[in-house]
């Protein structure tokens, strides 16, 4: 669908003023779990507070993809975007634990409608040409608000109270929905076809089970669920392949994943999920540690890497629409991340705190020139009624792939550090305060068992990015096109 410039400058807005109050969502509670916890008297099921956020949101793209495609994305954005309002409003007037919990998990369920529609609606709207530089400003949403959203966190805690944290989406939102209701276009859907109710049952089920599978395994008082749930996972992964087998219109479109341009740009996406996001959860607690730095100074190293991940995610999308030529981004990108992550693994105890900071950055700068990217590459080699589920399958492998390999990484870093301690140190009660209280030379061995246990880890991140470089090779020489993709209208008949 062809918009006017200025019509078109109007819906990047609002779609980019969405995507930020989403993603500015998921990272502005960080700073205020504890006071919540503390306030409802339920520090034993902090957790849960991002998992149902998280769980809900990865759990429901597919779903929300497939529908997109059948009744429309402007329709599905606009449902999302008014769940989110009310569930932004239920969170501020939680009680207790348990209904902030279940606030959130429709707040994650929405959220994950407005980031994927976002996504679909641009699709719809502008030729591949023109899609990368629109998608990279959306794309920067996410970047900016891993920056900003603890910070703003923490002040409304502090000078307004946690509901705050939640209410302040509110007025935000109101405005965002008036301006989508404006600008965001009547986009039909597809045919009207038999929508694959057993396959999205089968799916929520078997991804509910492995991210609970994955959230409870670092936890030895949670082991047992963990195998409970790991069977079940495999059980219902098995239903989910006999389902999806036998559907006429399968959830997941598996059989798109004969074109090389979406399998390639599928692995790709899954290796930022896995090469990067699971890393930056860890990496103050390491230079903590392992560089004996503050808090605060800790956090500039993912800072650093976000940073040059937003850089390079919007001028590669500048160029990409420029040229139409992207196959260069990837490949470049992945063997940025490759080295970096390497380099990570190599370097020497005692170098200045801006070494391993500019080392991640060029990191950031190399993950994101394929961020937003390669879903606009994935995006142009489907059909345009298909739209919807492959950019969904393109986020949800990413996503799935940074909360398992997370999980794994928080596994291996509590059991290597915990069999590597010196006798008379706990693991349950070593913090970075005792560790800088400690003797030079406690630092010192504490200092090395972490730079041990995580050398391997980014050196298996480093290969993942590695199985990239593999993926962007992959990728055919083509150039994006400056046409319009072509809709079909829908059969009357079946409509």
């Amino acid at each position: 669908m062809h918009l006017s410039p200025s019509r078109l400058r109007l819906l990047v807005v609002a779609l980019l003023s969405v995507s930020f109050l989403g993603a500015l969502d998921h990272t502005v509670v960080s700073t205020s779990l504890a006071t919540i916890a503390g306030e409802l008297g339920a520090l034993e099921q902090i957790g849960w507070v991002v998992v149902a956020y998280t769980l809900a949101s990865t759990v429901l793209l597919p779903v929300l993809g497939k529908l997109g495609d059948v009744v429309g994305p402007r329709a599905v954005f606009h449902g999302s975007l008014v769940v989110f309002l009310v569930a932004s409003m239920l969170c501020g007037f939680a009680n207790d634990m348990a209904l902030l919990i279940a606030a959130r998990a429709l707040q994650g369920a929405s959220s994950a409608g407005l980031q994927l529609m976002s996504q679909t609606i641009v699709a719809r709207v502008t030729t591949p040409r023109e899609r990368p530089k629109y998608m990279a400003l959306i794309g920067a949403a996410f970047p900016v608000a891993i920056l900003v959203g603890p910070v703003v966190g923490g002040v409304l805690t502090d000078y307004w109270g946690w509901p705050w944290v939640f209410w302040i989406n509110l007025p935000v939102g109101v405005v965002a929905l008036i301006l989508a209701v404006v600008a965001v276009p009547h986009l039909d859907g597809g045919e009207r076809r038999a929508f694959d109710v057993a396959g999205a049952v089968a799916f929520t089920a078997a991804l509910t089970a492995v991210v609970l599978a994955v959230t409870w395994l670092p936890d030895p008082s949670n082991r047992t669920a963990a195998l409970v749930a790991t069977a079940a996972a495999i059980v219902l992964l098995v239903v989910l392949l006999v389902v999806e087998a036998r559907a006429d219109e399968p959830i997941l479109p598996v059989r798109y994943f004969a074109d090389r341009t979406v399998a390639a740009g599928t692995a790709l996406s899954a290796i930022i999920g896995i090469g990067l996001f699971s890393i930056t959860a860890y990496l103050p607690t390491y230079f903590q540690m392992a560089y004996r730095t503050s808090v605060t100074v800790s956090g500039l190293v993912p800072i650093a890497t976000v940073f040059g991940m937003l850089t390079s995610n919007l001028l590669t999308g500048f160029l990409a629409s420029r040229t139409g030529h992207y196959r260069v981004y990837p490949i470049v990108g992945t063997i940025l991340g490759a080295a970096g992550l390497l380099q990570m693994a190599l370097l020497p105890a005692g170098l200045p705190l801006g070494v391993p900071m500019l080392v991640m950055a060029g990191v950031g700068l190399g993950t994101g020139s394929f961020m937003s990217l390669i879903v606009t590459v994935v995006q142009s080699a489907a059909p345009p009624t298909e739209v919807g589920a492959v950019t969904a399958t393109v986020n949800i492998v990413r996503q799935v792939g940074s909360t398992v390999t997370t999980a794994v990484i928080g596994a291996i870093v509590g059991v290597g550090v915990a069999a590597l301690l010196p006798v008379g140190i706990d693991a349950a009660t070593l913090t970075p305060q005792f560790v800088h209280a400690a003797s030079p030379a406690v630092q010192e061995q504490i200092a090395a068992i972490y730079r041990d246990v995580f050398a391997p880890v980014f050196i298996a991140l480093a290969a993942t990015y590695g199985v990239g470089i593999v993926a962007a090779l992959l990728l055919p020489r083509r150039t994006l096109s400056a046409e319009y993709d072509i809709v079909p209208e829908p059969d009357p008949v079946t409509a």
